[in-house]
């Protein structure tokens, strides 16, 4: 059922002919009876759940028009919140029966999402269609591009130290600055196999689950703005280090799913959270040292500097601040959110500084950059 629809049928029931802008929820829900209207029985659920938020028994018509059309307001969330103990249905880990892709769906809305509303909203809507593809198809493509260069290098750890490795166009090389692209195609290029397998890791693990939630626009956009960021404040902070590697964007998702589990601790029902919170510090602490390692000990003679470990704290950075303004809005209009503007004010401007950074300040700092390969 359409926006347009439903206001036509509403105006021919003539449920609000006060035009006090609420309607009655016992009496829409009699409408949706008496015209069989294929109104999804959670949606029905939703609706009882507004009428309990409300001292009338009613509904805004606002709400209930998203509700139809399955978007979400933030007053809608929060009415649903309030009302979420009037829900009849039991908890998501009590339907028996289900099928294992279902058993796995309902395995990501417990990993990701921190409210039972929240995610009985996701598994009762949740669509094979549109699938996750897009952190699929990136995994993807760095793997055959280290398969590539492994084999045309005959190297698959340390391939930095290789001297062909620095000549592919994919690179981010401060002596190749004029060529935009390689500020997001380094991500497709990886030190070595432990790199390249700890990135897949996350990116699989992690945010493969948060794409299904949130959807490939939302991801995708938390992805590659963590991968901008990070080559671009290797630009500034580092000015004579190239960069390589996906770990800009994957440290955004891994940084914003943490912060959105500590921030939500309490509703947040995946098993083990303390220990794999420990265990994902760990892991993403002991890559940043590594990276550390190699950017200043080298254990290999080298014909230039090694890649940059900043792009590593860039990410994090987004996934706290951007990342975690998009976890907390599931089903929300980003665009409706004082917050989201405010940290694309902050992007915005940290872009346009880079962007002056790299244009001007390279010649009037007189910066020893070692000469482009």
């Amino acid at each position: 059922m359409d926006r347009s629809s439903l206001l036509q049928l509403i105006q021919e029931q003539q449920l609000d002919p006060e035009n006090t802008g609420f309607i009655g929820a016992d009496t829409f829900a009699g409408l949706v009876h008496s015209h069989e209207l294929p109104l999804d029985p959670t949606k029905l659920d939703m609706l009882v759940a507004l009428a309990q938020s409300n001292e009338r028994g009613q509904v805004c018509y606002q709400e209930l028009v998203d509700l139809i059309s399955s978007k979400r307001s933030s007053s809608f969330k929060r009415a649903i919140a309030n009302g979420q103990r009037a829900l009849p249905r039991d908890g998501l880990l009590d339907e028996p029966g289900l099928s294992v892709y279902k058993r796995f769906v309902r395995y990501v809305a417990y990993e990701i999402l921190p409210c039972e509303v929240d995610r009985r909203w996701y598994f009762y809507r949740h669509r094979t269609c549109p699938p996750p593809v897009f952190m699929a198809s990136v995994t993807l493509a760095q793997i055959i591009v280290f398969l590539c260069y492994g084999a045309r290098l005959n190297k698959w750890v340390l391939q930095t130290y290789h001297p062909e490795y620095m000549k592919s166009p994919l690179v981010y090389h401060p002596g190749h600055r004029a060529r935009a692209w390689r500020f997001l195609t380094y991500m497709f290029m990886h030190v070595g196999l432990e790199q390249l397998g700890f990135n897949a890791l996350l990116q699989l693990m992690i945010g493969v689950p948060l794409e299904m939630v949130h959807g490939v626009l939302r991801i995708s956009l938390l992805y590659l703005a963590g991968v901008l960021a990070g080559s671009l404040t290797v630009s500034i902070t580092d000015m004579r280090a190239p960069v390589v590697g996906g770990s800009g964007g994957v440290y955004a998702l891994c940084s914003a799913h943490l912060a959105n589990v500590v921030m939500n601790w309490a509703g947040m029902r995946c098993p083990y959270k303390l220990l794999r919170m420990v265990l994902a510090l760990v892991c993403m602490s002991s890559e940043v040292g590594r990276a550390v390692w190699l950017r200043f000990s080298p254990p290999l003679p080298a014909s230039g500097p090694q890649p940059s470990f900043m792009a590593h704290l860039a990410g994090a950075v987004v996934g706290v601040s951007m990342g975690l303004t998009i976890l907390r809005s599931y089903e929300e209009r980003l665009r409706d959110q004082c917050g989201w503007w405010v940290v694309l004010l902050a992007y915005g401007t940290f872009l346009l500084f880079a962007i002056f950074w790299n244009v001007f300040a390279y010649d009037l700092l007189g910066a020893d950059i070692p000469p482009p390969p």
